[in-house]
């Protein structure tokens, strides 16, 4: 490669370490940083003495981005320094064939140099090392927002299953009311009183108080009530049920506000709304997407933006198509 400034970074969760070498491998200079202003400006005065010392640009390489490298890479973009994200796998499977000492944070920042090095006589160097050039405003927000949401589902989803689980232990004809304990009358109704033997006991006056449950449901409570079963440990449980109820409802309110934000944001994302066109992709999907995507010059060819989705296998060398 042409005379470059390259630095690798691994990343950690408190520190990082990093390793400045010239193109031809002769190392600068080693060290390792703190996650914070400190390290940071550390890390910038190095680079930009051997950067003005060598009069070459500066190219940048970590393993992952975003997550435990943040705010770092972005902080690097705004020097205006290339930043390649080296592909996790390949750099493992690089170490593998390269092998060394025993495996230190120093060894591992010395192998992203290396693996730098090399990468472009890769005959897929763009699945060994891709650059990650600063994103749309507006995509980040909503890859923020969606992933934060997934996360939320997923919290909502183990709830749900745990307390269904709960109720068919302890009050199996009670978990039969409904065929999603995520319904909000349900989730009302089981967290109207301290304990679900309570909930046998009520009259359709109060039944009709709790939000969500008219008429119809009251009778289906009240079919209930009639052949109402507990077990010996309902008395334990109902408190756990009852909390994870809370909880589901909770999550609800929070998954909502996020879809709410999501709408007028995905209007402003030209790549969202491009998505949004095609039959079956609703508000949330294109969002997401979007948000994962963020900037479509980032892919070469479609082939790797397929890759990057998980759309299509890593390796075909048989020249036929999979499905």
């Amino acid at each position: 490669m042409n005379e470059h400034l390259l630095v690798g970074i691994d990343v950690g969760c408190h520190s990082h370490q990093v390793a400045i070498a010239k193109s031809n491998g002769t190392y600068l200079k080693e060290f390792g940083i703190s996650h914070n202003a400190s390290g940071f400006n550390s890390l910038f005065s190095e680079i930009t003495y051997y950067e003005s010392t060598l009069k070459c640009p500066v190219v940048i390489g970590m393993e992952g981005f975003n997550g435990y490298a943040r705010p770092l890479d972005q902080l690097i973009q705004q020097k205006g320094y290339t930043l390649y994200n080296i592909n996790n796998l390949k750099l493992a499977r690089f170490k593998e064939l390269f092998s060394g000492p025993a495996k230190t944070d120093a060894i591992d920042a010395r192998k992203i140099v290396e693996f730098m090095r090399i990468a472009p006589s890769f005959q897929e160097q763009r699945r060994a090392i891709t650059e990650i050039k600063p994103g749309n405003g507006v995509n980040q927000t909503l890859k923020r927002l969606t992933r934060r949401r997934r996360q939320l589902v997923n919290e909502k989803i183990c709830i749900q299953n745990r307390m269904q689980a709960d109720l068919q232990s302890v009050a199996p004809g009670l978990v039969d009311l409904v065929k999603n304990v995520d319904s909000r009358w349900y989730l009302h109704f089981l967290t109207c009183r301290p304990s679900l033997r309570q909930l046998a006991t009520m009259r359709k006056e109060s039944l009709l108080k709790i939000k969500g449950v008219g008429k119809k449901y009251a009778a289906v409570i009240a079919s209930w009530q009639k052949e109402v079963h507990f077990s010996t440990d309902v008395d334990l449980v109902s408190s756990m049920i009852i909390e994870d109820a809370k909880r589901i409802l909770e999550l609800m309110e929070a998954i909502a506000t996020i879809e709410q934000e999501l709408e007028p944001l995905g209007e402003q994302s030209d790549l969202a709304v491009t998505i949004g066109s095609i039959p079956g992709f609703g508000l949330i999907s294109s969002a997401e997407l979007a948000g994962e995507i963020d900037n479509l010059s980032r892919f070469p060819s479609e082939k790797s933006l397929a890759l990057y989705l998980g759309m299509a296998p890593l390796d075909n060398s048989s020249g036929k198509k999979e499905g």
